[in-house]
């Protein structure tokens, strides 16, 4: 009689859920269809009555990524053209002439040349500006515009006119097929050492990688470093097949928790490994994020690589894409993602931004929980991944990185091209800390470095003419040139970094610029010295 009693109580209980659950999902229906259809209504009267004409695919486009800005940054909505973006960042290839650019006023500006492309090989330089493609001039397009006239059919070709140091040159080129490396650089550094950079998980990632390493393999590497320094995430299925190189098959590589069951998972490594016993130095630094993370974490969690470098960026965050009408997309965040130990390393928590200022919290700034990895050292979770060996830089100021931001140092590299026509060598080039005044002198002529300070001051004065802010506005102006002067160069050594990699891009291309750091790069050369010493590397790996 109990037992049929507590039988009903259960069931009662149950349907009080299924109804209480079955309500909640029908009140939330009926508030989302209520907002869309006062959204419908609105556009319609707009549409209607407004005294000007309206542009739907604007007005909507504003008003979709309104509604996503209370969100975090990598919930996003794509146009037709956006998803094509977005495909070719995924697949790794497309249709095009072979240059990463920049969207200017007068038209399409290159920023990087690719090597052995077409328009490598029809001379084109960085910091050309592509003015006209088959005579349609580019002037003030927008960039969703802009983006579509290098784009098409590998073997089409195209005319180009271009302005190059005030010069107007006609070139034809023919579109290849771009192949997007996401391995860009595999050499040896020494007879032992092996050097592999990964700069994106596109889908080619872990087949790349592969290839690397067999090659560097086969030339005798019995030491690897793996560089993610930069590299800004991508793929998680990449990530967790380049995890499941190093580590053995069966293990658990990351796990994500959503509010949709289904997409709560743990993915466990399911190939043999390549290599389970090579030392492994792994580099990252602040821009390392989302699946380089997860890689550096899950070695880290194992205690299979030493991790070296700078605290990773922190994006604990999973994305996916969901396929909207008429060929549009949201990439939204459906999960987070946990290391092995059970870390989530995310830095920002949008879930609690503040609604007056915007600014949003840190992780690392409240509540950091301790961890432990297979051989019992300890980790923690929130503000990205630490590395076992930090390697200390600057730390970038806010007039650094109004500069970094900026075309500056890219339209310094550029004019220094053009005055120095010749470097025989990698081994010749030295742009020496004295050459730093050569930079900072540049910058009383640039324009596209300006510091809040300098932003709000001409504000002042262009608001004030003839009153005696405006008079003053010239000393002021030179006081502020000279403090942003002194302000950066407090981070010499990241921007003579910066400086030397767009000098030599523009000499010997990227894969100049890595045969450069190998010789260089103070992070390399530290983890050369970890692998040339086998009981530190060990000792840092059992470490407690």
């Amino acid at each position: 009689m109990k037992k049929h009693k507590l039988k009903k109580r259960v069931l009662i209980l149950v349907l009080v859920g299924i109804l209480f659950t079955t309500y909640s999902f029908k009140s939330n229906f009926f508030e989302v269809a209520k907002q869309i259809e006062i959204y419908t209504t609105l556009f319609k009267e707009l549409n209607m009555y407004y005294i000007s004409e309206i542009n739907p695919a604007e007005i909507t486009n504003k008003a979709i990524k309104n509604t996503l800005k209370g969100l975090d940054p990598y919930t996003v909505f794509y146009n037709e053209q956006d998803v094509e973006t977005a495909k070719i960042s995924r697949e790794g290839s497309y249709g095009g002439i072979g240059i990463s650019v920049y969207y200017v006023a007068t038209g399409i500006q290159i920023s990087s040349i690719r090597k052995g492309y077409s328009a490598d090989k029809a001379g084109l330089k960085a910091g050309d500006i592509i003015v006209s493609v088959d005579k349609q001039s580019l002037k003030n397009m927008e960039s969703a515009q802009l983006s579509m006239f290098l784009k098409g059919t590998p073997g089409s070709k195209i005319v180009l006119e271009v302005v190059r140091q005030g010069i107007l040159l006609t070139k034809e080129v023919t579109r290849d097929r771009i192949v997007v490396d996401a391995v860009p650089f595999a050499e040896m550094i020494d007879e032992e050492t092996g050097y592999i950079a990964l700069t994106r998980f596109n889908d080619k990632a872990s087949s790349q990688v592969k290839k690397a390493y067999r090659k560097l393999k086969k030339e005798g590497m019995t030491n690897l470093i793996f560089d993610l320094r930069a590299n800004p995430g991508g793929s998680l299925l990449e990530s967790i097949r380049i995890s499941n190189f190093f580590l053995p098959k069966g293990k658990k590589i990351v796990s994500t928790k959503a509010k949709i069951k289904k997409w709560s998972t743990i993915y466990n490594s399911k190939n043999s490994p390549l290599d389970l016993e090579i030392p492994l130095v792994v580099l990252i630094n602040e821009r390392s994020a989302s699946a380089a993370e997860i890689v550096s974490g899950a070695l880290q969690d194992y205690d299979r690589a030493v991790i070296m470098g700078k605290r990773s960026f922190g994006k604990g965050l999973v994305q996916r894409y969901r396929k909207l009408m008429y060929g549009t997309q949201l990439k939204l965040t459906i999960s987070k993602y946990y290391t092995p130990s059970g870390r989530c390393i995310q830095e920002l928590d949008y879930e609690n931004r503040d609604a007056k200022t915007g600014k949003v919290p840190k992780f690392s700034d409240t509540a950091i929980h301790a961890f432990k990895t297979e051989n019992g050292r300890t980790v923690f979770d929130g503000g990205g991944i630490k590395p076992d060996i930090e390697i200390k830089t600057s730390i970038a100021n806010a007039s650094t990185k109004a500069l970094l931001k900026s075309k500056a140092i890219f339209n310094f590299a550029t004019q220094y091209f053009y005055e120095n026509s010749k470097i025989d060598s990698l081994v010749d080039f030295n742009f020496k800390n004295s050459d730093f005044y050569k930079f900072t002198n540049y910058l009383k002529s640039d324009t596209t470095f300006v510091t809040l300070q300098e932003a709000l001051f001409k504000k002042a004065f262009l608001a004030s003419k003839g009153s005696a802010i405006s008079r003053a506005y010239p000393k002021i102006k030179v006081e502020l040139f000279d403090d942003k002067i002194i302000e950066i160069s407090k981070n010499k050594d990241l921007i003579l970094a910066r400086i030397k990699t767009e000098i030599l891009e523009r000499f010997f291309y990227m894969e100049g610029v890595y045969q450069y750091h190998l010789m260089n790069d103070r992070m390399i050369s530290e983890a050369l010295v970890l692998l040339r010493n086998k009981d530190i590397y060990s000792r840092v790996l059992l470490d407690n």
